[in-house]
């Protein structure tokens, strides 16, 4: 019973709200119009302002550390175009022979315990 009480004021404001819109269009549309623009400049200032305020926190200058991070870390890992150029059979496979594999410097090798034994003498 309460759902359908609320439906019926909020349709009741709805239909209040387009009768005075329409009201106000056909009387005045020059005012209705000036009025849309004054809340339509508002909005937007408030929220520029709180867009502006409201996110300059740590949070944000943590984010900008990080994308400047992940820009840096991508360019510096990341492979060098193609050369468009056609190179012929002969220095192409001369290439190929003389360009040694380099393995990424950003990976090592940990050395682990398998080949070591233990000392069970000081048992």
């Amino acid at each position: 019973m309460n759902n359908r009480t609320s439906l019926y004021i909020v349709a009741g404001l709805i239909g209040l709200a387009i009768i005075g819109i329409t009201g106000r269009l056909v009387n005045d549309p020059a005012g209705f119009l000036q009025s849309i623009a004054v809340m339509a400049l508002i909005g937007a200032a408030v929220y520029f302002l709180f867009r502006r305020f409201y996110k300059a926190g740590p949070m944000k200058k943590e984010q900008q550390a990080f994308v400047k991070a992940a820009k840096k870390s991508k360019r510096k890992y990341q492979k060098e175009p193609a050369s468009t150029r056609k190179a012929s059979v002969g220095s192409l496979t001369s290439l190929r022979k003389t360009k040694a594999r380099k393995s990424p410097s950003h990976l090592t090798v940990i050395d682990g315990k398998k080949g070591k034994k233990k000392n069970r003498a000081s048992l």
